[in-house]
């Protein structure tokens, strides 16, 4: 634990760009504890708070960058990635493209705020073509926002931190158990969220071919897109769908009799929004619902026409 002690004295400007860049790239690894932790020491032997907020954005901005070609080189792709290696539940790519939809690249100044917003939002200013200068600037805005508070939260409670950190010394490998123990129990109530938000969604799903012999056979079912607006003027819809979105599907509900076969479709991993959508219209009395599995991705990439 001693060593550990001496790494953040010494070195804290890297372990604070370290930690901030795998946490941001994706990895499930908590920033604030290293942030409140240097912010603590800069009061006497760490590296001065402007210093260690630099390394923090500057740890921040590269893995964004990163995000950020990858969304605009490969798409949407990139988000069904994003919250599949992420631990937040996988409703992230439904909130984010609403926020972002609402606010545009404006989004970037408060989305680290809100766990899972952030990586997705980067993504989507890459996917949506946000120009470079732009999405620099409102990140380096929007991670320095975000990366003050910790540190100066550390210098406020400075004594309380530095009390702990001398009782984690003093407990040697003891201590290293501790703050194992600690993360290793965030990652397992992140995991069991993440399972239990996955169970809610099991349900039987509708593949892209069967939806398209059903349409070409002459059986209709009434299919409803539950993306936000923004995302179906970009990507354009499935021929025949309905708007129905969250806040637009209480519109759509006594539109149809309860017997009709209903097909439910987003863009996000796990068809999560559709699934969400699916329980809403269950217990609005609809028996016959089936999320579209792959969503308009797996349609427009089996070839099926797209209506813009």
């Amino acid at each position: 634990m001693r060593h550990f002690a001496f790494l953040l004295e010494q070195y804290g400007l890297v372990v604070v760009f370290l930690n901030v860049l795998v946490s941001q790239g994706g990895a499930p690894v908590p920033m604030w504890p290293v942030l409140l932790i240097a912010g603590a020491l800069s009061i006497g032997v760490g590296a001065p708070w402007p210093e260690v907020l630099i390394a923090a954005v500057a740890g921040a901005m590269l893995a964004d960058f990163a995000w950020y070609m990858a969304g605009a080189r490969y798409g949407r792709r990139v988000l069904a990635l994003l919250c599949k290696v992420s631990l937040s539940p996988d409703s992230c790519v439904r909130q984010t493209e609403t926020v972002f939809g609402r606010f545009g690249p404006t989004a970037l100044l408060f989305a680290k705020f809100v766990p899972g917003l952030g990586y997705v939002t980067v993504a989507l200013a890459g996917v949506t073509g946000v120009f470079l200068p732009i999405f620099l600037a409102l990140d380096a805005v929007g991670a320095a926002i975000y990366f003050t508070i910790p540190i100066l939260l550390g210098r406020i409670f400075h004594n309380a931190i530095d009390a702990v950190l001398m009782t984690l010394v003093q407990l040697g490998k003891y201590g290293v158990v501790v703050i194992a123990a600690a993360l290793a129990a965030w990652l397992l109530v992140r995991w069991i969220e993440r399972r239990l938000f996955i169970r809610r969604l099991r349900m039987d799903r509708i593949s892209v071919d069967e939806l398209a012999q059903m349409i070409d056979g002459g059986t209709h079912p009434v299919i409803f897109d539950v993306r936000p607006a923004e995302a179906r003027a970009l990507d354009g819809m499935i021929p025949g769908a309905i708007a129905a979105h969250p806040s637009e599907i209480e519109n759509v509900l006594n539109a149809y009799p309860r017997d009709v076969e209903v097909i439910i479709y987003c863009a996000c991993p796990n068809e999560a929004t559709a699934a969400i959508a699916a329980n809403h219209l269950k217990r609005a009395g609809y028996k016959k619902i089936r999320p579209l599995l792959g969503g308009i991705d797996a349609w427009a990439g089996a070839g099926h026409p797209i209506a813009t």
